[in-house]
This record gives structure tokens, sequence and C-alpha cells, in this order.
């Protein structure tokens, strides 16, 4: 039996490994240092082959699990965002709602105020009939407070404010006007089942004059357009107050319609025409005096009594005008802003 040379290729130092004859395997852990081959060769670390595999498969699940738990997480964030905004914003802080029925309580305190602001001091139990479905059964005040002397007419009655105190009780506030004179009046009531009541005295309260209005510069005037508008406009109001298509389509830019008074009312004068500098198309403003038909009866004395006589209102238009040629045509008309006067 041949036995294998152990003549080494050249000279080896003392303490040097034993080289394998065999080529180093690319699952060694460590290339340089290949442990002795044989029998009694002791293994060095453990073995790097198909039964440490299932470590790396476990952290691979492990990380797309995460991936999948971010990526839910980030879409339901933008729908939850979605699905809250669907919900009025502070529905959560304010209340749905303390079930004090508002409108009907409107219509019961304009009723009563209809009630309470007209009286007759000749006619008291006319008053205390009227005000007996707002009060409580058996009130020992039937009046509630007038002591059945003067006279007062009031109307116009609309809301103002409601103050809800619970889902039973509330004070309701209208405005009322008599005269020239402007009135809040400030109501308590009650209601239940359906019924209300008017549960203490009322307060009159002012409505407040009107809002200073402060002046504006007067616009600056284009005479010559104002002088070449006004006999296209006469012709336009005219038409306009009859309200014949045929005659307003002579006025009006082609293509335009607008729809006209159909002879209820009749132009008595043109009083004023504001038309600004500018080119070809312009908003400029008209003043008109229109007659308004009146409702009162004839009779013959109706030369001496003013009711009986055309009534003539004054009314502002703001109108949009183009000029084509040598003429003027309108394409708008509507109500004028505030005035310089």
């Amino acid at each position: 039996m041949a036995r294998r040379s152990n003549v080494q290729n050249g000279p080896r130092t003392a303490g040097e490994s034993e080289h394998s004859t065999y080529p180093p395997s690319p699952y060694d852990p460590d290339p340089e240092r290949v442990p002795a081959r044989g029998r009694s060769a002791v293994r060095r670390g453990g073995w790097s082959g198909g039964g440490g595999r299932w470590l790396v498969w476990t952290g691979r699940i492990v990380l797309w699990a995460l991936i999948v738990v971010i990526v839910v997480n980030g879409v339901r964030a933008p729908i939850d965002r979605l699905t809250q905004s669907d919900t009025p914003a502070g529905t959560a802080a304010t209340p749905t709602g303390s079930g004090f029925p508002e409108k009907e309580a409107e219509a019961f305190v304009s009723q009563f105020a209809n009630a309470y602001l007209n009286f007759d001091g000749a006619k008291p139990d006319d008053r205390a009939e009227r005000l007996k479905p707002f009060l409580p059964d058996g009130a020992a005040d039937r009046q509630l407070g007038w002591n059945g002397f003067g006279r007062m007419s009031a109307g116009t009655f609309q809301l103002a404010d409601i103050e809800v105190q619970d889902a039973q009780n509330a004070v309701v506030t209208v405005y009322a006007q008599s005269g020239p004179q402007r009135w809040k009046l400030s109501v308590p009531v009650y209601t239940s089942g359906g019924s209300f009541v008017v549960s203490g005295e009322p307060a009159l309260l002012p409505a407040g004059g009107p809002a200073g209005l402060p002046q504006v510069a007067e616009p600056e005037h284009d005479e010559t357009a104002e002088a070449e508008l006004r006999p296209q406009l006469e012709g336009f109001f005219k038409a306009y107050a009859l309200g014949d298509a045929t005659q307003l389509q002579r006025y009006v830019v082609q293509g335009v319609t607008l729809e006209g008074f159909g002879n209820k009312l009749t132009l008595v004068e043109l009083k004023s025409v504001t038309a600004p500098p500018g080119g070809t198309s312009r908003e400029i403003t008209a003043v008109v005096t229109w007659g308004m038909p009146t409702t009162a009866t004839a009779s013959p004395a109706a030369t001496a009594d003013p009711s009986g006589q055309s009534a003539g209102l004054e009314q502002a238009y703001r109108l949009t005008v183009e000029k084509q040629g040598d003429n003027w045509y309108i394409k708008d008309i509507r109500g004028a802003t505030r005035s310089t006067g």
C-alpha cells in the first residue's frame, strides 16, 4: 500500500499550521484560517449551511410586518382626518340644541306684539280680548301694564333676537314701528307641549337711529357723453315702462333681452344722467321719475284729492352702455349704488 509523502514543498516554521491539500471552501467563516482536514481535526465555528437560514427568513418576516403596519397607519391617518372633517367644526364642544322651538316662538311673539302695542283708550276691552290668548289662564292684569288711556298703533314686527335659557324658557325680541319711531320689544315666553304663554312683563327698548353716512366726492363727468346718452335713455325708459320687446330692441345691445314693466308705469321725467370719462363701454347712472298707478277710487272730487292722483316716484339706476357708431346701447340695467349727495 502506497504511503502519502510527508515531504513539504518548502521549509515550515515552528507553530505554523498544516495546510490542507484541498482547496478552501467559500462557506468557511475565515478563508485565511482554514482548519485542518481529517477525522481527528477539531471543528471551529458553526455550520453555515441551510440550517441557519431560518434566522434570515424570520428577520425578513418581522421587517415586512413592520413595513405593512407603517403603510396601513399612513393610509388610515388621512382617511380618519377626512372623515372627521365631514363633522361640523366645534360639534363636540357645542350643544346639539336646547330643544326650544325658536321659529314658533318668533311667530307667537310677533302676534303678541301686534296685540300689545296697538291700543285705543276709547276701546280698552278690545285690547284685553286680543291679549287673552297670550296670557296665563286667570291672569290678574288683563291689560298687562296698560293704564287704559291714550292711543298707539304699531306694525312691521320682525325678529331681532332670541335668548334661549333652556328647553322651555326664552326671551324673544322683535322690531316694531309706530309712526316715525322704531322700537324693540323683548318678551319672556314659556313653552310646553307645543303651546306658548307670555311668562312676564315685556320691555320696550330703543332700536337705534340711522347710521351716519359719510359724504363722498362728486364723480367726474363726461358732459359730451351725457348729452349723447340723454335722448337714447329717454327712449329706452319709455320702452322699458311699456315692456314692448320690439321697441326695447332698438335701444339694447344686440343679443341682449330685457324685460320691461308691461305698461304698469309711465316715464314722467329722465331727471339726470351721470357718465364718467372712459371708452366705448361705460357704467353710468340715470335717475328717473316714474308715474305710479293709484289704487284710490275715482270720484268727482278726485282732482282735489291728492290720493286720487298718480304718484311720482324717483328711482336711480345703474346701466352698462356700449357705443356703436354714433349711438349708445344698453347692455344691462340694475339698481344704482349709493348716491353722492
